[in-house]
């Protein structure tokens, strides 16, 4: 199954019509969900869940989410704070760099994202995701291609996970001094990977991605 969608699909910025149309349907609590870190050489995978409450108005109080990868960093760490006051219910869940060497980064995604889930009170009745698929997980889903772009629920996950995550890592600076953390999140950029070939691996890199195994051979 390919990830292409018409781009005439694609809104200008995210909206709520997957949300209102299970609203209407009388499923109130549709929990959006997102990742970050799925392609960093460092530091864990992030998932988020947000329920937006059942009101169509909470797209004005929203206007300005979209995904996290396209905002910048300022613009992510205001709209946090506007989405935890926002939401009915959130949460964030973590998987291992460890966890991820074992069980590859798909399930480990799935993984953080189950944990996410695991401790979100009231629980979601519907799951909208970016593409990720919870086979494991007996709410109702729906999986969007861009879903990220087109539902203000997964918008508001992506910025929760990314922003959290970010967090996080600009911690492992203090940790695990000399990677430059802070500045690239765990990415492998030209600096990263400078740093890793100058000081070897620290205990949370990936061990099990080809460019980690390239670089450590």
């Amino acid at each position: 199954m390919g990830r292409k969608i018409d781009p005439d699909l694609i809104p200008a910025q995210p909206n709520l019509n997957f949300e209102n149309a299970f609203w209407q349907a009388g499923i109130q609590r549709v929990g959006g969900i997102d990742e970050a870190g799925r392609g960093a050489l460092a530091g864990p995978v992030v998932a988020a869940v947000v329920i937006l409450p059942p009101q169509p108005g909470v797209r004005h109080s929203l206007v300005g989410v979209r995904d996290s990868k396209v905002m910048t960093p300022n613009q992510r760490e205001k709209w946090r704070a506007k989405i935890q006051a926002q939401a009915l219910a959130w949460s964030v869940g973590f998987a291992s760099p460890r966890e991820i060497d074992a069980y590859g980064i798909v399930p480990a995604t799935r993984l953080a994202a189950q944990r996410a889930l695991d401790k979100l009170s009231p629980p979601p009745e519907h799951l909208l995701l970016d593409y990720l698929q919870l086979p494991n997980t007996p709410t109702p889903q729906t999986w969007l291609v861009k879903g990220d772009a087109r539902s203000l629920s997964i918008a508001a996950a992506s910025v929760l996970a990314k922003t959290i995550r970010d967090e996080h890592l600009r911690g492992m600076e203090e940790t695990y001094p000399g990677f430059g953390f802070a500045s690239h999140k765990g990415y492998g950029t030209k600096a990263h990977r400078q740093a890793i070939q100058r000081l070897g691996p620290s205990p949370i890199h990936r061990m099990s991605f080809a460019p980690m195994k390239l670089m450590v051979s």
